[in-house]
């Protein structure tokens, strides 16, 4: 089995990028965005993290957030996430043996893609990433036009104006 390093920073914030298994024609994530939105602030609710960007996509999403002082569990969060989401769905998908054998359902990869931020120049790359993604992989003509990301959060703020668009080329660590 593979021995993963994680980087623990109490208060720190992360990248990730989480995918479903099933990634081929797949818009689970988007097709039951209220049950992804309620999963995610009944964890935030019992173990608080601030969204500093989010996008779910149709089959993954990526996010930047921010754990509280002294807190570091960023794999808590995610655990309850992905489990609260896979258990409130019936069971339709194929499992492997492997699968069967670990009582797991087979919608989610197991692992993801964390990154530490390093500094603001870090943050800001892996938000815009984060924001540009739509636009990356083809679903909307314009950053504005995708409803499902923190993007509409940060224009209503003056962080971003409706119009920006990103660069498309800037890649993150964990690039999908």
């Amino acid at each position: 089995m593979s021995n993963y390093r994680r980087a623990f920073l109490p208060g720190g914030t992360w990248f990730f990028t989480v995918n479903l298994l099933e990634r081929h024609r797949n818009d689970l994530l988007v097709r039951e965005i209220a049950l992804l939105r309620q999963v995610v602030k009944r964890v935030r609710q019992r173990y608080p993290f601030h969204i500093d960007a989010w996008v779910v996509l149709p089959e993954h999403m990526h996010c930047v957030f921010t754990l509280p002082p002294g807190d570091s569990d960023f794999s808590l969060r995610w655990r309850l996430i992905k489990s609260g989401f896979s258990r409130a769905l019936p069971k339709t998908e194929s499992l492997s043996a492997v699968r069967q054998a670990a009582g797991e359902r087979g919608m989610w990869q197991r692992h993801y893609w964390e990154h530490l931020i390093r500094d603001e120049e870090d943050y800001q790359r892996h938000v815009d990433y984060v924001h540009v993604n739509p636009l990356k992989h083809g679903l909307v003509q314009r950053v504005a036009d995708w409803p499902y990301s923190t993007f509409h959060r940060a224009v209503a703020a003056g962080i971003y104006p409706v119009d920006w668009c990103g660069d498309e080329s800037t890649g993150a660590p964990g690039d999908d």
